[in-house]
């Protein structure tokens, strides 16, 4: 007879949890393997005994219900396993974004109360740099891939795997509350302290059921399912991976974790554990696509999702011409994150190459329990005809209801009963999403928007374009006009001029891709553009310095 604390003859008030997420795998594909670079490979079984070793550790330190952990790690195995343990036993997981400045760092791990600090050893300076400015008492404990001891001057608990080692395997995970607090993470704006989104456990759960039907069930290109092989190359501390590794283990795939994104490792992965579903921003995908070694390898089975920043046309043809499989994916931190899918659907499945590059640029169709909506400034619905542009605003159960700790700012994020994303964009009668700039970014040029993006994305099919950004400038009689910073392709350096690349944009004009008014009168040819600590266009370093 099952022994239960519950009341006889009453039903099971089954809770959405993420330990349930995890059951899955560990009953259907136990010997499965997770791969971590060239140096470890294990099992689901394996892998659940480990993440109860991690509960057992953390409760052997003091961590109880509600206490926070932060990890500053590449993506791992132990990353993954993290994900798992701590919100189940109560806790919450605070992934820190190794990327931001050592004061915003410390201005996160302060404000969200982290007392046990899980760090790679590659951030053992950060994390000495900061341990006597932190507000609260902290445990440290060192990820290494090596056995030799840490070169620090703090104290430390030890090893993450020392310490797992001598904890026991089992661990009787609670039902939690599926309301309970599981995970918070800090989002950077253009200006401010960084801001705290968190998630529940529920809101976690439906957000991978919802992906897992989006990316699996409708036919379509670039499916996810259970007999793919899957590696991130988003890191783990931005919106979970886009939320993809909790997708990958309920699904039980081979999962491949690359830690240090270096691109000779990278290919090596992909080609030797022939990885066949990943996700990245645009940049990583430019730097793998130009890759000389790249044109010597089948990348044909290699499905990607791009997301963090629209993706060119340029970029995606590029891809598709050495067989990769891309296609758009949208969202914020705010939305944990997945809202759209750029997927050809129905009768827009047989198109033609040319049209599913169109398609698949788009920011895409609301995945299941999702509602897009674009608004006047009055929050009033605008016509769904690919044209008319307005903020683009969400419902769904999986949206923060705030910001930790800044009750103003949630005010500002929900009105009307929408969450406010600050995108400007428009819906077609097709139903799919395009967003067209970011409000701050939009260029206001005699009373006419310009969308920055759209300029970007024509741009970028020039054969001598590597990657480009468009800023507005001022201008005494438009107030404002465009200008480009474009990046070269190698060889093309000195046989371009800004005057073919203003002839190009004025001949997408002429046949009416973009209005005559948008094209742009300046280029500056630059070796790099700003990008942001998670591979964002860094549009406000960029007017700092050319406005």
């Amino acid at each position: 007879m099952i022994q239960s604390t519950f009341d006889p003859g009453q039903p099971y008030d089954y809770p959405l949890i993420i330990k349930k997420l995890l059951a899955t795998p560990l009953l259907y594909v136990p010997d499965q393997q997770i791969v971590y670079r060239d140096l470890h490979t294990y099992t689901y079984r394996e892998m659940g005994q480990r993440v109860a070793r991690l509960a057992n550790m953390l409760a052997r330190m003091g961590i109880e219900a509600g206490d926070t952990v932060a990890v500053l790690d590449y993506d791992s195995h132990r990353y993954l396993e993290c994900f798992f343990a701590i919100p189940m036993m109560g806790a919450v997981l605070q992934t820190v974004n190794w990327r931001l400045s050592a004061e915003q760092i410390l201005y996160t791990l302060n404000h969200a109360g982290a007392k046990i600090i899980i760090t790679n050893a590659d951030f053992l300076p950060i994390v000495e740099r900061l341990i006597d400015q932190l507000q609260q008492k902290v445990k440290i404990v060192v990820m290494s891939d090596g056995d030799q001891e840490p070169d620090t001057a703090i104290g430390v608990e030890g090893f993450y795997d020392d310490l797992l080692a001598s904890a026991p395997e089992d661990y009787d995970f609670p039902d939690l509350d599926e309301n309970t607090k599981a995970t918070t993470f800090y989002t950077t704006g253009t200006t401010g302290l960084p801001k705290g989104v968190f998630f529940s456990h529920r809101q976690l759960v439906l957000h991978t059921l919802s992906v897992a039907v989006a990316l699996g069930c409708y036919e379509t290109l670039g499916r996810f399912r259970s007999n793919d092989i899957y590696m991130p190359l988003t890191p783990m501390f931005h919106v979970h991976a886009w939320g993809i590794p909790y997708v990958a283990s309920l699904l039980g795939v081979k999962q491949v974790y690359p830690g240090k994104y270096e691109p000779e490792m990278l290919l090596k992965l992909i080609m030797s554990h022939k990885v066949t579903f990943s996700h990245c921003v645009p940049t990583i995908l430019q730097m793998l696509v130009t890759s000389p070694a790249v044109k010597k390898l089948d990348l044909s089975a290699w499905k990607v999702v791009i997301g963090g920043a629209r993706m060119p046309k340029g970029l995606a043809r590029a891809a598709r011409e050495l067989g990769i499989t891309v296609f758009t994916g949208y969202g914020m931190s705010e939305t944990c994150p997945v809202i759209t899918l750029a997927h050809p659907m129905g009768r827009l499945i047989d198109s033609d190459e040319e049209t599913k590059l169109d398609i698949v640029t788009k920011t895409g169709l609301p995945i299941p329990l999702v509602e897009v909506e674009i608004v006047d400034d009055s929050d009033r619905p605008l016509p769904h005809d690919g044209k008319t542009p307005g903020e683009v605003v969400f419902r769904a159960p999986w949206l923060t209801a705030g910001y930790f700790k800044d009750s103003e700012r949630s005010k500002q994020l929900w009105t009307s009963g929408y969450l406010h994303s600050g995108d400007v964009g428009n819906i077609d009668q097709n139903g799919y999403l395009q967003i067209t700039d970011r409000i701050k970014d939009v260029i206001k040029s005699g009373g006419e928007w310009i969308s920055s993006l759209d300029l970007e994305n024509i741009l970028s099919q020039h054969e001598a374009v590597a990657e480009s950004a468009a800023i507005g400038i001022p201008d005494p009689k438009w107030g404002e006009r465009p200008m480009m910073l474009v990046v070269l392709k190698p060889g093309h350096k000195d046989g371009v001029t800004p005057a073919d690349l203003q002839s190009y944009m004025q001949a997408a004009a002429d046949k009416g891709l973009l209005p005559r008014y948008a094209v742009p009168e300046k280029y500056v040819f630059v070796d790099e553009l700003p990008k942001t600590s998670v591979g964002k266009l860094d549009k406000k370093e960029m007017r700092r310095k050319f406005r």
